[in-house]
C-alpha cells in the first residue's frame, strides 16, 4: 500500500479517490470544496488545508483537475509542487489538458527527477465509480510500470499511448469522438420519436444494428429510457457540457496547429458551444438531446 495524496476530488476525482481508500492506501485528499473533502474523509481519507500540506510525505500525487490552467497552477512556478516535492515521487495528472501543457510539466518534473505521466480518462462518472476507468497514459515505460498497479485501483484498462503528451493526445481525440456520436444519437433519436416511435424501442433497435454506439449502450440521452444514465435525473452529474466544451475546443485547437481537417468535430464544437450558451452549460454532456427536444 502506498501514501497517495488526491488533489481534486469533482465528479471524477471524488470516485477515484475513494476507490484508492478503499483498496487500502494511505489517501490525503485537497480540494477547495469543503463537501467534497469531507465525503472522503468520512470514508478514512486523511484532509489537508494546503496542496503542498496533502503531498507532504507523499509516494504518489495525483491529480484530476477541470483544466490547464488548474494543472499548471499547481505544479509550475516557485511555489508549485514539483519546486517542493522530493526527487523519486511519483506524479500522475488525470486531468484532460492539452498535450503542450503536459509536456511543459513533464519537462520540469524530469529536470528535478519526478517521474510524471500524463493519464486522461474515459469512462465517465459511472466508471470513476465502478473502478472501470480507462487510462490513456504519455510518459516513460518505467514510469508508466511504476504508476500501473495504483491505476489499476481506479481502472480497467491501462494504456501507454506513447511519449508524454500522448496520453492527451488521445483522449482529446477520443472526446470528440464521443461528441460527435452524442450529437448523432440525439438527432436520429429526435426524429425517430417525431415520426411517432417509442424513443426505448428505437434505441434498442439501433442497439442491435449498424447504429449501434456507446451512446446507446450505456448512456442514452433521452429521458427515462436508461434508468442510471444522467438523461433520467435531469441530466444532473455526469460529464458536464463546459468540459466537453473545453475538450472539443483543445482538438479544434490542435487541429489548427496541425493542419487536420476535422469538419464533424467542428460542427460538434459549434452544437454543444450553442447547447451551452442556452444555459446549459452546468448539465451533463447528453443533454444536447436538448437541442432537438427542447423541453
Amino acid at each position: 500500500m502506498a501514501a497517495i495524496t488526491f488533489i481534486g476530488l469533482g465528479n471524477m476525482g471524488g470516485p477515484m479517490a475513494s476507490n484508492l481508500v478503499k483498496a487500502g492506501h494511505t489517501v490525503t485528499v485537497f480540494d477547495l470544496s469543503k463537501e467534497a473533502v469531507a465525503a472522503l474523509v468520512s470514508e478514512g481519507a486523511k484532509s489537508a488545508a494546503t496542496a503542498h500540506e496533502a503531498a507532504a510525505g507523499a509516494e504518489c500525487v495525483i491529480t484530476m483537475l477541470p483544466a490547464g490552467q488548474h494543472v499548471e497552477a499547481v505544479y509550475l512556478g516557485d511555489d508549485g509542487l514539483l519546486a517542493k516535492l522530493p526527487a523519486g515521487t511519483l506524479v500522475i495528472d488525470s486531468s484532460t489538458i492539452s498535450p503542450e501543457t503536459a509536456r511543459a510539466v513533464a519537462e520540469q518534473a524530469t529536470a528535478k527527477n519526478i517521474p510524471f505521466i500524463d493519464a486522461p480518462v474515459s469512462g465517465g462518472v459511472g466508471g470513476a465509480k465502478a473502478g472501470t476507468l480507462t487510462f490513456i497514459c504519455g510518459g516513460a515505460e518505467e514510469t508508466f510500470n511504476k504508476a500501473k498497479p495504483i491505476l489499476e485501483t481506479m481502472g480497467k484498462n491501462i494504456f501507454l499511448a506513447g511519449e508524454h503528451g500522448a496520453g492527451q493526445v488521445a483522449k482529446i481525440c477520443n472526446n470528440m469522438l464521443l461528441a460527435i456520436l452524442m450529437a448523432g444519437t440525439s438527432e436520429a433519436l429526435a426524429l425517430g420519436v417525431k415520426n411517432g416511435l417509442d424513443p426505448a424501442v428505437l434505441s434498442e433497435v439501433m442497439k442491435q444494428s449498424s447504429g449501434g454506439n456507446w451512446a446507446l449502450n450505456v448512456y442514452n440521452p433521452w429521458p427515462g429510457v436508461m434508468e442510471a444514465a444522467p438523461a433520467s435525473r435531469g441530466y444532473e452529474g455526469g460529464f458536464l457540457v463546459n468540459l466537453m466544451n473545453k475538450d472539443l475546443g483543445l482538438a479544434f485547437d490542435n487541429a489548427v496547429k496541425n493542419h487536420a481537417a476535422i469538419p464533424m468535430g467542428s460542427l460538434a464544437r459549434n452544437l454543444f458551444e450553442l447547447h451551452a450558451g442556452q444555459g446549459n452549460g452546468a448539465l451533463d454532456f447528453s443533454s444536447i438531446q436538448r437541442l432537438y427536444k427542447p423541453e
